[in-house]
């Protein structure tokens, strides 16, 4: 049974006469433990997927399966749990309390999920660590560099040890050697068995995945396989991965 299965997936917007058809027809499935890139120019429609995907908006015609189970039946507490502890999202702007340390931003999920504070510390101090943050976790995001932040980030998205790690442009306000760091804790975090969806405009990005899906115009142009590019990143004994399932 796929993690996530569309079947003719819509989403019409309506501008005042006009009718956008954001999507028309979407059909994918992806299976648990895929590193997949959707991938389309500027309103192509692969944001709009990526928030249905992410229970963030809702189809306007069509099925999504989210675990076998459609989440059109799903109510409000139910897809509140799913955007907490089911799918870990990742974004371009970070989205982190600048007030808070790393560690407090890690922890927050684990604060709506009603985790025990014990437990909150230990669980954030362990995603943390998956991204080799935790010489910084008492740190604010000011005092943290870009890379930085988004590692903090990407801790937060997975503390709750999410079905799926879906990613917004991850690298857009990075510089290029930052991003091939953060594509290369991708690729150290799918390989400890993470499933990971990247929304990306950019071929490079994509590039980093094992499976592409294409979209234009809402709709699904090209889906396939290919041997992904492995990100080169200069690592000294302190840096190397230490990425644990």
């Amino acid at each position: 049974m796929p993690l996530i299965e569309t079947r003719d997936l819509w989403k019409t917007y309506v501008m005042g006469d006009e009718e956008i058809h954001a999507l028309k027809g979407v059909s994918i499935a992806i299976d648990r433990g895929e590193y997949v890139a959707i991938m389309g120019p500027s309103g192509s429609g692969k944001s709009t997927l990526m928030n249905l995907i992410g229970c963030l908006d809702t189809p306007s015609k069509g099925t999504y399966l989210l675990n076998g189970k459609e989440v059109s039946q799903m109510n409000d507490n139910e897809l509140a749990r799913i955007r907490n502890e089911e799918i870990g999202f990742v974004f371009q702007t970070f989205n982190l309390l600048p007030r808070a340390t790393a560690l407090h931003n890690v922890e927050l999920p684990l604060v709506y999920a009603g985790i025990t504070k014990r437990d909150r510390l230990d669980r954030a101090k362990g995603a943390l660590d998956k991204v080799e943050l935790t010489h910084r976790m008492s740190h604010r995001p000011n005092e943290l560099s870009g890379g930085q932040r988004q590692r903090v980030a990407i801790a937060r998205a997975l503390v709750n040890n999410p079905s799926i790690l879906l990613a917004d442009e991850p690298t857009g306000n990075l510089d290029s050697k930052t991003g091939i760091e953060i594509m290369a804790l991708f690729a150290r975090l799918h390989a400890a068995g993470n499933t990971i969806i990247v929304v990306t405009h950019e071929a490079d990005i994509a590039a980093y995945a094992h499976r592409v899906i294409s979209i234009r115009d809402g709709q699904v142009e090209k889906d396939y396989r290919q041997e992904p590019h492995l990100p080169q990143v200069p690592q000294t004994a302190t840096d190397a991965p230490q990425v644990q399932g």
